[in-house]
């Protein structure tokens, strides 16, 4: 398995989880690029529960207890995702007192049984 089909398998896994979690998925894979230039930020998943626009980063490792998939989130994609996640809520023109939080969901898959398991980070990443 190559790390595009980890990560969306990983996707796919954080999308059942959210929506038994009740979440309602309202976005995915969105990016943010000004006027058909490179990317300068994607969100994997944008959701919602309780009012609370949630803009999720999956990261999806297979499980090597070295490095936790939340530790691959750096600073630089923090940045981005925040400025992804502004403009998303510009595009959809959601009003500016609106709640919203960064989570990140870190999956690890155990390489032996194929199992996940889940961790979900609520307001990860601070704006």
């Amino acid at each position: 398995m190559n790390s595009k089909q980890l990560g969306d398998w990983g996707e796919k896994i954080a999308e059942d989880y959210l929506k038994n979690k009740r979440y309602r998925i309202l976005d995915k894979n969105y990016v943010f690029r000004i006027r058909g230039g490179p990317p300068k930020g994607e969100i994997d998943i944008v959701a919602e529960k309780d009012k609370i626009v949630s803009f999720i980063e999956v990261k999806t490792l297979i499980s090597n207890k070295i490095i936790s998939p939340e530790a691959e989130v750096d600073f630089s994609k923090k940045k981005k995702t925040i400025k992804a996640a502004q403009f998303w809520l510009m595009k959809n023109k959601l009003p500016l007192d609106a709640k919203w939080q960064i989570d990140v969901i870190a999956i690890e898959i155990n390489s032996q049984n194929k199992k996940a398991k889940i961790r979900h980070l609520e307001n990860a990443i601070i704006s």
